[in-house]
């Protein structure tokens, strides 16, 4: 158990470098420039951020460790496999980039979602920058957290709570650090002008995960679910270019109710088409043809037909909402270097997809001791005991597991 609180709080550490975490580091470079050169405040908007990826971490590894005690197999990052919530969170970074951008300022929840306002908001800021991070972080498992998020998985729900908070300590460790020794900080320049043309640049990561999710939902959804929350974008961002123009007369002691009024007209509607949402059966497609002409279906009644039959098997179980899946897929799986090695070998080549909820996945994933993705798993030729690959792929790990599959020396 220590051992495994142990990996659970360095892959906490190590996931603040996954690409996972990516789309919000916006978020939390901006809340920590900020105010390092007033150390009360910094410290107490590290605490803050440190208090909302804690109160979120145990609220979603709550939800997990009920599905589970329910008799429903999910995993790790199991939120992104709703549409619903996807759709959520295209919208919270939406308004969060056009905030960024200077459309709206002060007021809006979605505003402190990105940490932007006065000192007094400054905490409520942080602490949501923090829910946020670890939302868009749980998709994807970090090098030492895989191995612990799986005992956890086995263990009586107080020691699994426990492990998934060490987790949250060492997401947020790095930021608090920072927060409490401003000598940590100093090498950043002093606060001046400079800050708002790095706030509206920093908008533009937080518009890529809103395009990296917005291709997510329609893998998960289909075509309608792309329609409808293109619209519900488009209606936001009018929202919130009504917002900001109400603000500015508002400073200027103008009347801005007819705004306000106007605001919350174009604002509804874009709550409808979200209770509509939901996964669409059949493929997601999420690696198309990445290694293959024709990856062969996987499911657990196929790798046992085929396993021991003289040709190594490549299992990727992945989703289009894994970032660092994607990352493997193109750096790796889809080289011709690990193409040439599996015609070489032999190797039949299968895709578990888990885009959308695949109970059948989930429990392979608990099966090899493993909280969520990415997993790769390679089946030898004569059938002996599959080798767990890394979650972080190089093609000469792939080329060199496929060759001990086969018996060759390497």
């Amino acid at each position: 158990m220590l051992t495994a609180i142990a990996a659970a709080f360095l892959g906490g550490i190590i996931l603040n470098l996954m690409p996972c975490v990516f789309p919000v580091i916006s978020l939390k470079a901006l809340s920590l420039i900020r105010h390092h050169d007033k150390t009360a405040h910094a410290r107490a908007e590290g605490l803050a951020f440190l208090f909302g990826v804690v109160v979120t971490m145990v609220v979603l590894a709550g939800a997990l460790l009920l599905a589970r005690a329910g008799g429903t197999s999910v995993g790790w990052g199991f939120q992104l496999q709703s549409p619903l919530v996807i759709a959520l969170l295209i919208l919270v970074m939406l308004a969060s980039a056009l905030n960024l951008l200077g459309l709206f300022e002060f007021g809006l929840f979605a505003q402190r979602i990105g940490g932007v306002g006065s000192q007094r908001d400054g905490l409520v800021g942080s602490a949501l920058t923090g829910a946020l991070a670890i939302i868009v972080a749980t998709p994807c498992s970090a090098p030492f957290m895989a191995s612990a998020i799986g005992y956890a998985l086995t263990q009586p729900p107080a020691i699994s709570l426990v492990i998934f908070i060490s987790l949250a300590l060492g997401f947020a460790a790095p930021f608090t650090l920072i927060a409490f020794f401003p000598i940590l900080a100093r090498v950043l320049p002093a606060p001046g002008a400079w800050m708002n043309t790095l706030k509206h640049g920093l908008a533009f990561p937080m518009l890529g995960a809103v395009g990296w999710l917005i291709w997510v939902l329609e893998r998960q959804a289909g075509s309608a679910a792309l329609a409808a929350i293109l619209a519900c974008c488009l209606l936001l961002s009018f929202s919130a270019w009504l917002y900001g123009m109400a603000q500015k007369r508002r400073m200027m002691g103008k009347r801005h109710l007819a705004l306000h009024v106007a605001t919350i007209a174009f604002l509804l509607p874009v709550l409808v088409p979200l209770a509509n949402l939901k996964a669409t059966s059949g493929s997601s497609e999420t690696a198309e043809a990445v290694t293959a002409a024709a990856a062969v279906a996987w499911t657990p009644q196929n790798v046992d037909a085929i396993k021991g039959q003289g040709k190594p098997i490549l299992v990727n179980f992945t989703a289009s909402w894994c970032i660092t899946c994607q990352v493997n897929d193109r750096t790796s799986l889809s080289t011709q270097a690990v193409k040439a090695a599996m015609a070489r070998t032999n190797t039949i080549y299968m895709v578990a997809d888990s885009t959308k909820y695949n109970p059948d996945v989930e429990q392979a994933l608990s099966d090899f001791g493993r909280g969520g993705l990415p997993l790769y798993v390679v089946y030898p030729a004569n059938g002996g005991k599959p080798t767990v690959l890394p979650q972080v792929l190089t093609p000469q790990i792939v080329i060199a597991a496929l060759d001990r599959a086969t018996g060759k020396k390497t």
